[in-house]
């Protein structure tokens, strides 16, 4: 968020990839850091209303996978997603609340039953319904909930695709993933490309930086 411009994907993903605790974790480290609310330069760096889908993953309050399925939350569920209100409007709130407060398991079955009862996929329904850094924020949230080891390798794969190679985006997602799911993105990233993460981290990288990131990659994939 600092400086001109804000880095939305950015904060998108790491908001909605950290853990309740982490979340209440890094709020306390940047007010310790940075002497300011987390939640406040959020709010004054950002609109509504991916301003309010941004506060919301910052609380982490998502729920945890119970195990049980509760196929009443579910029907309940996708049919708030696929109302529309006044004026043919979604209602950004009603999706806010149940994209960041219900658990990955529970959503993967309300996306599953939403194209059940629509015919549609719950990436179109957001495209129609939200424009600019709110739809963006809801695809990358949806994405994340359908997939996370396929969302980091896509992530990945953008971060060297083309002139240049965002070190930053690599370097964290390397580091932050290492010991949750790395193997799996590498998985994903072989299957959906190609190519191995580690073969391509060579490809783009030299010298001691790239023999860091190697390490963290940790091993070809055949």
């Amino acid at each position: 968020m600092k400086g001109l411009g804000t880095d939305e994907e950015t904060l998108t993903e790491i908001l909605s990839t950290r853990s309740n605790e982490q979340l209440r974790e890094i709020q306390t480290c940047y007010r310790q850091e940075y002497k300011a609310e987390l939640e406040k330069n959020i709010t004054s760096d950002t609109s509504e209303p991916y301003t309010g889908l941004l506060l919301a993953l910052a609380k982490g309050k998502r729920e945890r996978d119970s195990g049980i399925i509760d196929y009443g939350l579910i029907e309940q569920d996708s049919k708030i997603l696929s109302d529309l209100g006044p004026k043919n409007m979604a209602s950004s709130a009603q999706w806010i609340t149940i994209l960041t407060a219900r658990s990955h398991g529970h959503l993967r079955r309300v996306f599953d039953h939403f194209k059940k009862s629509t015919s549609v996929d719950i990436e179109e329904r957001v495209k129609k319904n939200f424009k600019g850094d709110f739809e963006n924020g809801l695809l990358t949230l949806v994405a994340i909930i359908k997939d996370t080891p396929l969302y980091f390798a896509d992530r990945l794969y953008n971060a060297m695709k083309g002139p240049g190679t965002s070190d930053s985006t690599l370097i964290r997602i390397l580091i932050s993933r290492s010991e949750v799911d790395l193997l799996s993105i590498r998985v994903a990233f072989r299957r959906k490309y190609g190519t191995s993460l580690y073969s391509s981290i060579q490809g783009e990288t030299k010298g001691n930086y790239r023999s860091a990131l190697l390490l963290l990659c940790r091993a070809e994939d055949i």
